[in-house]
């Protein structure tokens, strides 16, 4: 099978190569505050007829710090940054679909550890564990990516898994225009188009640059549900057939200005905006077989998206007392208005038996509200810089729900309200930190004191009443130290100590009862949570090889407290309260002479809630190389590999296992090679992401992924005009989920089976065909 995939893959290759397309590439000076010199800005008006090859960035920040130039990604087309982090060391997706990529996960670890930054700056997104999701941020924006593996006392603390900086494209750091015309076609034959346009120069005193894009975004797949008795797989007791296309558009624009101010000043003013419509559709077939009787359900399911990102920061750095003061102000905000309903229409040996329908709407406003005032100074023979964050997030969620149940078939689909729950969390956090560094010829450090102080109020509503309130403080020093030893001009070692936190996902916080949330149990959230807290050390060696290449090797470990999990209170569901009141009904109505003490009932299902249940251990090592091949004659050929290996330890009710859906290992391979005379270049990467296990009370999921090959072949026309074709998903790879399911925690640990199901999802290969114009 794999062999067959692997030539099915190749063929496909081959066939791109034959078509020829292209690339742009440019170059960018930084001066040495880490700012662009707008003398030797980008030019957007030339692209580089050579093909230059673009590698890995060697970082000089003293914390130990990744950085990738859109230009290393460019090659291969990614039209989001989640398709841009799938390439780069540690970073996982496991749970997100296949051939999409929305929360990162370094170091394997829930997309709540990792710490996803705009421009250093934070802000909300989708996900209820605070992850943003990265597939919203187009990658025509980006400048360059930073992998911040731990944490400095100048960066909000909670990112124990590490941070993602997404720098977007500066007005001082770039200069001239483009457009980028393209088509993307899909496995099922649909066609989408996508556009963007790029344009940066002097205006208002200053520079100013602006980027809209436009894509069409499209995914179809097909997948099939299995479920058997238990594991042993002789007894099927149902199956699913589904068909999914999620069909949409997003628009997305950032605009960037600066200007000088005066002899030292310099004022920078930036902003994006993302909007997501989609409409995902689901038809699905399922069979189940219940004592000889065959049900069949045609079930229809509708989900449209309406999406909202946008935020605005505005910065002024100007010369002070002997050092550099900044003022730094930022507001961003994520709304969400969708919608998402089901259907189902049962029939029983052929016979209408029963329709039924849920729908549910989401209105959510989620708003965070930054200012930051900082000052460097000289400090004997290092740096001294102060300062103080203040943030502000206001989260407004309300879920109304909606059911139908027919009385005939053909009935028309009328919901009616099925009540509603909304919940509004507000945080204020004030952070002081100090951070002394110095820099030498052979040694330079950093070490740092941050101060995190948040104070957190909850109120939640049920049919628009409100039920409670509960509120919550939390303060944390957290320290830092970072060491770099540049043993020589090409070997350098660095050492990471710093401790971090992971806040409570917003839902575990709030003390509603959520009826029916895992299966048949029932979930109420825990206002009294402590934040997790890890103490983390990497440890580093990278060397330089030639002129462009670099190769590293890091090592990471994570000592985590307070973990956060899922537990049993002990508690019966409402559906099991329901059912004892029943059963005791019927019970005392047949034996007229016993009483409630002789009723005995064993609870199916349970009320759960979230708890710091214990400690865990993450670690792991980290390799990455990307370099020319000019030692072996080959001086157009660039090759890059990353491998990570991820391990954990924690202790849950059945035993030791890894933290929940961190993937074994993850690494990419792949070559660019250009021919200078033919103005053509052409390229392939190869991924492959491990295998993913997470136990939660009552289920149990393995999640496998398959092997994604993609290649790029690009043609080159003057110095204005290029053609690039690429491919993805040569290898038609699936993902592949494995359920292990019980009635309560008590079946988990006997090995009582409810159910065991295996679930496949494919989409198929994509080819994107893209012109770039530069004027």
């Amino acid at each position: 099978m794999k062999r067959n995939a692997l030539a099915a893959g190749l063929a496909r290759a081959l066939a791109c190569a034959a078509l020829l397309p292209a690339s742009v590439a440019w170059s960018q000076a930084i001066a040495p505050d880490g700012s662009a010199d707008a003398a030797d800005a980008k030019q957007l008006d030339t692209i580089v007829v050579q093909g230059e090859i673009a590698y890995r960035d060697r970082s000089d920040a003293i914390a130990p710090t990744l950085s990738y130039d859109l230009e290393y990604f460019q090659r291969f087309e990614p039209n989001t940054v989640g398709d841009m982090l799938k390439r780069v060391p540690g970073v996982a997706f496991v749970g997100s679909d296949i051939m999409e990529f929305d929360g990162a996960m370094m170091r394997g670890m829930a997309a709540g550890y990792t710490q996803v930054l705009i421009n250093g700056k934070k802000v909300p997104g989708a996900g209820d564990d605070r992850s943003f999701w990265v597939d919203r941020i187009p990658a025509e924006m980006v400048d360059h990516i930073e992998i911040l593996r731990s944490n400095s006392a100048n960066r909000s603390g909670d990112a124990i898994a590490g941070a993602i900086n997404i720098v977007l494209r500066d007005a001082y750091a770039f200069d001239g225009s483009y457009l980028r015309v393209g088509v993307n076609r899909w496995f099922d034959g649909e066609v989408n188009p996508t556009f963007g346009a790029v344009t940066s120069g002097e205006a208002l005193g200053g520079r100013i640059l602006a980027g809209i894009n436009i894509q069409d975004r499209y995914r179809g797949k097909l997948k099939r549900s299995d479920r058997f008795a238990d594991p042993s797989m002789e007894e099927l007791v149902s199956w699913e057939d589904q068909a999914e296309v999620k069909d949409g558009r997003d628009y997305s624009a950032n605009l960037s200005y600066t200007a000088d101010v005066g002899e030292s000043g310099r004022l920078s003013i930036d902003g994006f905006y993302v909007k997501t419509d989609r409409d995902v559709t689901e038809v699905s077939h399922e069979v189940e077989y219940d004592d000889g009787d065959v049900i069949e359900s045609r079930v229809p399911g509708l989900n449209p998206i309406n999406q909202k990102n946008w935020g605005v920061g505005a910065q002024y750095r100007f010369d002070m007392a002997g050092g550099t003061t900044e003022f730094d102000l930022d507001h961003a905000r994520f709304e969400d208005n969708s919608a998402e309903s089901e259907e189902k229409h049962e029939y029983v040996n052929g016979e209408w038996d029963a329709s039924e329908a849920e729908s549910s709407a989401i209105s959510a406003s989620d708003a965070e509200s930054g200012f930051r005032v900082a000052h460097k100074r000289p400090a004997g023979a290092g740096e001294l810089e102060f300062g103080i964050d203040y943030r502000s997030k206001k989260r407004d969620v309300t879920y109304a729900n909606y059911a139908w149940e027919a009385e005939q078939e053909g009935d028309p689909v009328t919901y009616e309200a099925d009540g509603s729950i909304g919940s509004l969390i507000e945080e204020t956090r004030v952070d002081p930190y100090v951070m002394l560094s110095g820099r030498g010829e052979v040694l330079s450090w950093e070490a740092g004191l941050r101060y995190e102080t948040t104070r957190s109020d909850i109120r939640y509503s049920e049919d628009g009443e409100i039920e409670g309130s509960a509120s919550k403080d939390y303060h944390m020093l957290l320290p830092s130290l970072h060491l770099k030893w540049d043993l020589t001009d090409a070997d350098r070692i660095s050492l990471s100590l710093a401790r971090s936190v992971k806040r409570p996902n917003f839902n575990e916080l709030i003390p509603a009862v959520l009826d029916g949330e895992y299966g048949d149990n029932d979930y109420v959230g825990n206002p009294r949570l402590e934040q997790e807290t890890a103490t983390g050390i990497d440890l580093g060696f990278e060397h330089r090889l030639g002129k462009h290449g670099v190769i590293g090797v890091n090592f990471f470990y994570r000592d985590v407290k307070n973990l956060i999990e899922l537990v049993n209170t002990g508690q019966w569901s409402e559906d099991a309260q329901d059912s004892y009141e029943d059963d005791l009904e019927e019970f005392l109505d047949e034996n007229p002479d016993a009483t409630e003490d002789d009723f005995e009932f064993e609870p199916e299902s349970w009320l759960f809630t979230s708890a710091n249940v214990g400690d865990g251990k993450v670690y792991g090592v980290e390799f990455d190389l990307s370099t020319p091949l000019t030692s072996l004659g080959l001086p157009d050929t660039g090759v890059f590999l990353n491998y990570s290996y991820l391990d954990s330890k924690v202790t849950d009710f059945i035993g030791e296992r890894r933290f929940n859906d961190q993937a074994r290992s993850v690494y990419n391979v792949g070559f660019i090679h250009d021919l200078p005379s033919l103005g053509t270049s052409f390229g392939a990467t190869y991924r492959n992401q491990g295998d993913a296990f997470s136990r939660i009370v009552a289920e149990e999921v393995m999640v496998k992924y398959g092997d994604d090959l993609e290649v790029f072949v690009e043609k080159r026309f003057g110095s204005k005009v290029s053609v690039r074709l690429t491919a993805a998903n040569l290898l038609d790879a699936s993902k592949d989920e494995f359920f292990n399911k019980f009635d309560n925690q008590d079946d988990q640990i006997d090995r009582d089976f409810d159910e065991y199901e295996v679930e496949s999802e494919e989409a198929g290969p994509s080819y994107q065909l893209v012109m770039r114009w530069a004027f």
